[in-house]
């Protein structure tokens, strides 16, 4: 990982990232830019980037809804 990119997401942290407060902002920058990559070179590899396709025939229609 470039240290130069790890240092511009450390000091460009977003807001709620910045309230929340951390003790260690270069460790968090890190942290998140390991996470992006992983999720660019395999983006199934992370359990919250699986997105389930359905089709039309699949779904529930308003008559079949919950009751």
């Amino acid at each position: 990982m470039n240290d130069d990119r790890v240092q511009q997401r450390a000091a460009d942290l977003l807001p709620e990232e910045r309230s929340a407060g951390s003790a260690d902002p270069q460790g968090q920058a890190e942290a998140i830019l390991a996470e992006s990559d992983e999720r660019e070179e395999l983006p199934d590899a992370a359990p919250s980037t699986f997105l389930e396709h359905r089709t039309s025939d699949q779904t529930v229609t308003p008559a079949d809804g919950t009751r």
